[in-house]
């Protein structure tokens, strides 16, 4: 690990970005992120064996008394003698088929990719020199995110890998307050290491905090992902933003912003809260959204299952025309949608996400030019529905009617998506209202020309003080756009 220190100071040094916010606040978001819009999140791990409660699994079953826990001791034994570590071999793969999912997601009009390299619970799913806890040595024997990258580069998707490794400072500390697996002596590299058990989760800033023996084993992780697979985007999860880590990250931004001046690429770092100074990465809000549009380019990270981000035999699905929704909305105030699948242990994604997935395409795939490299118009939209500010706010039924719109711009046109149908077929624009009578004479010279989307029909148009007065036999239980051409 200490030649990884070095090569990474080396790097640092060497680069057009030093570890200080001044020079990364240099950075800027690049074009090509800002024109994709959609994108997959895979949780993917051991956690899928059990397919019960959560992604958190490895942590809450050995939190005493939780269901996570009950289950575990009900269907696989004391933990002393069956932890967590013990469903890895269980963890066989034996379907899995990276281009299918490849296939799939290009399906469902996803233009990047972020397979989950490690979560929480410190089983990388992917082949590294740092740690023998691998999904290359262990569980499926497969380079899981190598053969992904490949696959989705052949499809022309783009690539991202996301790292929740920070976590794991106290992920599967409650598995040392009773006769557990998680036992010492652990040290770097094993994969329970190092379970700290006196960390309170309700205070973010909890005492011991993370060594500075973790912290690098943290880093040099993180600079492993990078040199070994390029990704085009790096996600962090929420705990980065604790004191300890803020000198790292400025290390590794800088390390990872400097490696693609070295490729010729430019890439992005997506964080929440204020982990990261602003500007210097792209802020995320995890499974909400903003009430309103911002002059900064942002990212939603939601899942299709509102109780979990792994595959569990019991999650809530959200419905396609829900989703494609949400993805309207947050266009529109300037943001992407990055949005969460989870397969099964053996590596086949269930009919239920499949389902969703090919709905959201297939819809994308008539209206997408109302999407994909867009830009927000002077207002997001208008209509009655407010949509609550900032995270875990998915849960919140949105109940958008057929006054509820949402504007973005391309190649001179104006789209706006009405984000459920009219019953009579009759919608009105008010933001395209005239409000000088005298000028409704000339409404044919201002707005050129009005259609639906993937539709030929004609629509009828009129227009006054009240707004753009739209008529058109469509129907439809998606979101329906009107592709506007301005005179």
């Amino acid at each position: 690990m200490q030649e990884y220190l070095k090569t990474i100071e080396r790097v640092i040094a060497q680069g057009p970005y030093t570890d200080s916010w001044e020079s990364l606040s240099r950075y800027r978001v690049p074009e090509w992120y800002k024109n994709q819009k959609f994108g997959i999140f895979i949780h993917w791990g051991a956690y899928a064996v059990p397919a019960f409660g959560s992604e958190w699994y490895p942590r809450n079953m050995y939190v005493q008394g939780s269901r996570e826990y009950e289950h575990h001791l009900k269907t696989y034994g004391p933990h002393k003698d069956f932890g967590y570590k013990d469903l890895i071999p269980l963890f066989k793969a034996e379907r899995f088929d990276p281009d299918a999912w490849a296939e799939l997601f290009s399906q469902a009009g996803a233009r990047y990719v972020v397979p989950v390299a490690e979560h929480h619970d410190g089983f990388q799913m992917y082949k590294s020199e740092l740690s023998h806890w691998n999904a290359y040595e262990m569980g499926p024997h497969r380079d899981v995110l190598g053969e992904l990258f490949a696959s989705f580069h052949r499809r022309g998707l783009f690539t991202g890998a996301s790292s929740h490794r920070v976590e794991h400072w106290f992920f599967q500390g409650p598995g040392k307050l009773f006769d557990s697996d998680v036992k010492e002596p652990l040290k770097r590299g094993d994969l329970y290491w190092p379970a700290t058990p006196e960390f309170d989760f309700q205070d973010l800033f909890s005492k011991p905090e993370p060594t500075q023996e973790f912290m690098e084993d943290w880093l040099t992780r993180t600079c492993e992902i990078v040199d070994r697979y390029r990704p085009r985007i790096l996600y962090f999860d929420w705990w980065i933003q604790h004191s300890a880590v803020r000198p790292y990250l400025k290390k590794l931004a800088a390390y990872y912003y400097n490696r693609a001046a070295e490729w010729g690429e430019e890439v992005v770092i997506n964080y929440k809260h204020d982990a990261f100074v602003f500007g210097t990465a792209v802020p995320d809000v995890e499974r909400g959204q903003f009430a309103e549009m911002k002059p900064y380019f942002w990212q939603t990270d939601t899942a299709i299952a509102l109780n979990s981000w792994c595959y569990t035999e019991n999650n809530d699905y959200r419905p396609a025309a829900d989703i494609v929704c949400d993805l309207v909305d947050i266009v529109s105030k300037n943001g992407c949608l990055l949005l969460n699948v989870g397969p099964k242990a053996d590596g086949t994604i269930g009919p239920e996400d499949t389902q969703i997935l090919k709905a959201i395409g297939k819809w994308l795939a008539v209206n997408g030019e109302a999407i994909y490299a867009t830009r927000t118009w002077r207002k997001f939209g208008e209509g009655p529905t407010q949509v609550t500010d900032g995270q875990f706010a998915d849960k919140i039924k949105k109940n958008f009617t057929s006054e509820d719109f949402r504007f973005t711009t391309a190649g001179g046109y104006l789209y706006a998506t009405c984000m459920k149908q009219a019953e009579d077929g009759a919608y009105c624009i008010r933001a395209l209202g005239e409000q000088d009578a005298s000028r409704v004479a000339n409404f044919h010279g201002l707005i050129d020309e009005v259609k639906v989307l993937g539709d030929e029909r004609p629509v009828h148009v009129s227009r006054d003080a009240q707004g753009l007065h739209l008529k058109t036999d469509i129907r439809s239980d998606m979101p329906i756009v009107f592709k506007i051409k301005i005179g």
